[in-house]
């Protein structure tokens, strides 16, 4: 399996619903959204096999002091060799200047993932979300 990895903002819908949904993500069901999302993000750095987008990470940042990582997912069929990782190294790599670079993880186990990279947990923080899913 040769990957290949791209530097774009440019996706369709098509494309990023149906990454979004293979993790189980409910935002796939709105893939017009992740389309101006992608678009408006600060970097997004993909994972492709062949012509299929089968990974993603984007950030949001302001260039000086701090980056919010937003989105790591890799299509559940093509977890296991080592996408996440490639994409976490391409992704830091842009923020090595910055004073910060932050992430909420949702899914507590994911946490031993993002500790490999250096992160670390606040004392007495908890990430907050407010949905506006119709």
């Amino acid at each position: 399996m040769k990957i290949e990895y791209k530097d774009t903002h440019i996706f369709t819908e098509k494309e990023l619903q149906r990454l979004f949904l293979s993790v189980g993500w409910e935002s796939g069901n709105y893939p017009d959204k992740l389309v101006g999302a992608m678009l408006n993000s600060s970097h997004v750095i993909s994972a492709w096999d062949d012509n299929k987008l089968i990974g993603l990470v984007r950030a949001l940042d302001d260039g000086e002091t701090v980056a919010f990582l937003h989105y790591l997912l890799v299509d559940p069929a093509y977890q296991g060799h080592h996408i996440g990782d490639e994409l976490m190294k391409k992704i830091m790599s842009c923020f090595e200047n910055l004073l910060y670079v932050k992430i909420m993880p949702s899914d507590p186990k994911m946490i031993a993932f993002y500790e490999r990279y250096g992160f670390q947990q606040y004392d007495n923080y908890s990430a907050m979300v407010l949905k506006h899913f119709r």
